[in-house]
């Protein structure tokens, strides 16, 4: 994809650079080691104080080692989620980035599995075609 050579600032208006820069390719930005990266679709809005909102889309790296602070797709008790790890000494918990959702605190007989890093988060700010819902004509 063609990339600007300068960045486009968020504040005041300026001159755009007509110059572009190299091509910049998505795969190298976004997976440090492609063959243990994997995307997946977010469904439910607990992370959206990390920035994860529903229907985004995660790239997750398996080849990461997972550090308390870390977004994580986890496997708690066969369940699938994405949560942000949180470790102190022998204890481990799964925070969630919305106020509306409760901690969720591992007990002894937890089966916790980290399936990888969260390292990006794509999503749109308007739906491009073929996804969005049909207008409705009043």
């Amino acid at each position: 994809m063609p990339l600007f050579a300068c960045a486009i600032p968020t504040g005041f208006p300026s001159p755009a650079d007509d110059h572009l820069d190299a091509p910049l390719n998505l795969h190298e930005l976004l997976f440090a080691h492609p063959a243990s990266v994997f995307l997946a679709r977010v469904s439910g809005d607990s992370m959206t104080g990390a920035g994860i909102r529903h229907d985004d889309i995660i790239a997750v790296d398996r080849a990461l080692k997972p550090q308390d602070g870390s977004i994580v797709v986890a496997v708690l008790d066969g369940e699938q989620t994405v949560k942000r790890l949180r470790q102190q000494g022998t204890q481990t918990w799964l925070e969630p980035d919305n106020r509306r959702y409760p901690i969720i605190r591992l007990n002894e007989g937890s089966s916790l599995v980290v399936f990888g890093v969260v390292t990006h988060v794509i999503h749109a700010f308007r739906k491009s075609r073929g996804l969005a819902t049909p207008a409705r004509h009043l």
